[in-house]
């Protein structure tokens, strides 16, 4: 059994890198929807739906352990999916996302109390992180701030020009504006450690920015030592494959910015 890992297209490579970093003995499998990404500005019926043909993709394929890598798909799909589908998919199968994770530590890093979480619109429209954040530490305050701009930049590899710098400078001005006593800002959608150099330019000093990729990882490991029936139908021999729904060749090139190293992908349709 290969672990899934899914995103609506790049982002979720740098979940992939941080898991490959952490697991590498694991067997993996990693599905980018790129033909129809981006997922954030879509509504909350169409996310659900494309998410869960991917995931039915990917167990189709020997994946009962999937990753949603892209937040969006977690915010708007992952609920619905375990509670409705997998029951009748099957009950050995699990999904897991990226929100819950890094909710889990931001905690141990805010001093003032006060987070904020840039992210796509879907994730923002769905409140997700004020959900989980107010379940697990009700005294600290979210500011949620969407990036529009964002995603079509690092998709089209125009993420380090200067115009890009703006639309950077703008979405993280923004949000200090609301609360300027900030001091942990998560990077809520996976595509965005491709700036996150940028970003930290961009915000006052002192302000922490904290991506997913190793605390997802580190949180994938240790659910895998708390469920042995799983772990231990996990394939184990250091391999990873790649399908997309877009061109090949422009998946290839594409991952070479959040990998770093060269991959030979599968054209499929879902």
């Amino acid at each position: 059994m290969r672990i899934g890992v899914f995103d609506s297209g790049y982002g979720g490579l740098t979940i992939l890198k941080a898991l490959r970093k952490e697991l590498s003995e694991y067997d993996f499998l990693y599905l980018g929807d790129n033909a129809r990404a981006p997922y954030g500005t879509r509504s909350f019926d169409v996310v659900y739906e494309y998410t869960l043909q991917a995931v039915k993709c990917l167990m189709e394929r020997g994946c009962d352990l999937i990753v949603l890598a892209c937040n969006t798909a977690s915010a708007k799909a992952l609920r619905s999916i375990q509670q409705n589908d997998l029951p009748i998919i099957g009950s050995d199968k699990r999904v897991l996302g990226v929100v819950r994770p890094t909710v889990e530590v931001i905690d141990q890093y805010t001093k003032s109390r006060k987070v904020g979480i840039l992210a796509t619109e879907g994730t923002v429209a769905s409140r997700s992180y004020s959900i989980e954040i107010g379940k697990l530490a009700p005294d600290i305050e979210v500011y949620e701030q969407a990036c529009p701009m964002w995603v079509p930049l690092i998709e089209n590899n125009e993420w380090s020009d200067v115009g890009a710098d703006y639309f950077i400078k703008k979405y993280t001005s923004e949000l200090m504006m609301r609360c300027s006593d900030i001091d942990i800002v998560v990077l809520g959608c996976t595509h965005y450690p491709i700036i996150k150099k940028k970003i930290e330019n961009a915000l006052p000093k002192g302000v922490k920015v904290l991506e997913q990729g190793e605390i997802v990882a580190k949180s994938l490991k240790d659910y895998l030592m708390r469920h042995k029936n799983i772990e231990e139908r996990c394939s184990k021999n250091g391999k990873i494959e790649f399908l997309t729904t877009e061109s090949e060749e422009k998946f290839r090139k594409a991952a070479l910015n959040f990998v770093g190293m060269e991959i030979n992908p599968i054209k499929i349709n879902l």
